[in-house]
């Protein structure tokens, strides 16, 4: 899900587990292939909706003009209550839609559900597919099966002040002992700036350090995991982002304080592009990739984002998957770019948006050089909306545990978590 919906995307969801009698789309769908008739279309709320809904419309106006005799009831759903809609629908078979949009994250617990049908059979006989990424298509595969195309996706790097780095001599760092050192000169020559903003709610912010140290939520108390999290939570100090003011971060916090002009440095995401450029900082930053330990390196970062998919219970499969394969391909990938700063999943259009807007290179090397996810679990739901990783970060931040004993308890509640 993009990033400002992500903060959201991992409540849990009460479903029951059953799934609808209807086939998912295969060669020959179950409605025979008919291409006519009322598409229910469900698409996320935005903050911002009339940039989208343009796109969309278009879409719509698209589509129907190629199917005749069809009609598109297309609704916008908040993300706040997403989880009682698809509860619904997938109990209700009547009041399902065709289409949904859903968070990436989400895909767990609507799979365990039964709600959404196998589009592997679609994506493998449509001209564009083959420029999905694995890492992308990794995102909507649940037990082998693939059961949405990405729409887009969300990662982080490292913002920093050019004119911070300039005044002192500093150069971007390129491993994450450079980018430890340069925050502790930053806050020693500069203190009136964190030289890192990091926080001890944001979970995506540690998550790159755990990774690439060799760590893993589901591992989250093994040494490697152990060593990752030091790293991260070494830098929640007084000589860069003293934990009474970090210790309690979140993502948002953190933009906040990187646009307004507060820290020098931050691990915000490209969907934090329009945040940044409305506040102090506004050209006065750049952007390149969040470093690893070995130097020249990328820390993996976590691919959010948003899906496609196609609901189980579809009474118009074959249709639905021309309406899907047109939203989801590269012509409208791109105009959702350039319309709301959603970074495409086809490589295509991510090479496309690229040439013509340098920003995003330092994302798109990011998800070259490969990104990670949540554990596909349905329990995932669980640890994400009982705060197990903020909740163990910190601790440690604050003195109330160490290392080890924060870890040792969090991969108590994740292991009951996962089941």
């Amino acid at each position: 899900m993009k990033l400002r919906l992500v903060a959201a995307a991992g409540l849990a969801l009460t479903m029951a587990a059953c799934a609808p009698s209807t086939s998912s789309p295969t060669a020959t769908p179950s409605d025979g292939g008919a291409r006519t008739g009322t598409l229910k279309v469900w698409l996320f709320d935005e903050p911002n909706r009339p940039p989208k809904e343009k796109v969309v419309d278009a879409a719509i106006a698209e589509f129907t003009a190629a199917h005749p005799d069809t009609k598109v009831d297309l609704r916008y759903i908040p993300v706040e209550t997403r989880a009682e809609r698809f509860k619904g629908a997938f109990n209700d078979p009547a009041s399902a839609p065709d289409v949904v949009e859903y968070g990436n994250t989400d895909l767990p617990e609507y799979a365990a559900a039964g709600g959404l049908a196998d589009v592997g059979p679609v994506v493998s006989t449509w001209s564009e597919g083959s420029a999905l990424t694995a890492d992308a298509k990794a995102t909507a595969t649940y037990q082998g099966k693939l059961l949405g195309i990405p729409w887009y996706v969300g990662v982080r790097a490292l913002y920093y002040r050019t004119d911070v780095f300039a005044a002192l001599g500093l150069q971007p760092p390129t491993s994450i002992a450079e980018l430890t050192t340069d925050a502790r000169t930053i806050h020693g020559k500069r203190p009136d700036l964190f030289g890192l903003a990091v926080g001890g709610q944001y979970t995506y912010a540690a998550l790159p350090f755990i990774w690439d140290a060799g760590g893993d939520i589901t591992s989250i108390d093994s040494a490697r995991s152990r060593a990752g999290l030091k790293a991260y939570t070494d830098l929640i100090a007084p000589d860069n982002c003293p934990p009474q003011s970090c210790a309690d971060l979140t993502g948002g916090k953190t933009v906040d304080l990187f646009a307004g002009g507060k820290a020098a440095m931050g691990i915000l995401g490209n969907f934090n592009r329009a945040a940044v450029d409305a506040g102090a900082a506004k050209g006065k930053y750049a952007v390149v990739p969040l470093p690893g330990a070995k130097k020249g390196s990328i820390a993996p970062a976590f691919a959010g984002g948003n899906n496609l998919g196609i609901m189980r219970n579809s009474r118009r499969p074959a249709l639905a998957a021309d309406f899907l394969t047109l939203l989801a391909g590269q012509r409208y990938q791109i105009r959702m770019y350039d319309a709301m700063g959603n970074l495409p999943t086809l490589k295509t259009a991510g090479d496309a948006v690229a040439a013509k807007d340098p920003f995003l290179k330092p994302f798109l090397a990011t998800i070259a050089s490969g990104t990670k996810f949540v554990p596909l679990n349905p329990g995932w739901g669980k640890v994400d909306s009982g705060a197990v990783l903020p909740t163990m970060i910190e601790k440690v931040a604050t003195g109330q545990a160490t290392v080890d004993q924060a870890t040792s308890d969090a991969a108590k509640q994740i292991k009951a978590d996962l089941g």
